[in-house]
């Protein structure tokens, strides 16, 4: 078990570092869903299931679709912009 808390430990700051130097957007999302997935479950290993059931729903769930969702209208006004610089 103290291996598992050891694995759980170290891919929280190695996620925590690749979001750091991660260039790419949507690769950061997915890091720090990772991240919110691994803290998740060590507040279970703690045994505090509603910190869990929290960082599960708010950091990995509304958190990153909300990420997904800002990341996608970013690109839809590059794209937008892109589009009306061809046409000229």
């Amino acid at each position: 078990m103290k291996l598992f808390e050891a694995f759980l430990l170290l891919c929280l700051i190695v996620c925590a570092l690749a979001v750091s130097f991660t260039k790419d957007l949507l690769t950061s999302i997915i890091i720090f869903m990772s991240y919110s997935l691994s803290m998740a479950i060590i507040w279970v290993l703690l045994q505090s299931p509603d910190l869990a059931i929290t960082e599960a729903a708010v950091g990995a769930g509304v958190t990153s679709v909300l990420f997904f969702v800002t990341l996608k209208k970013i690109r839809a006004i590059q794209k937008e912009d892109d589009d009306e610089q061809t046409e000229k």
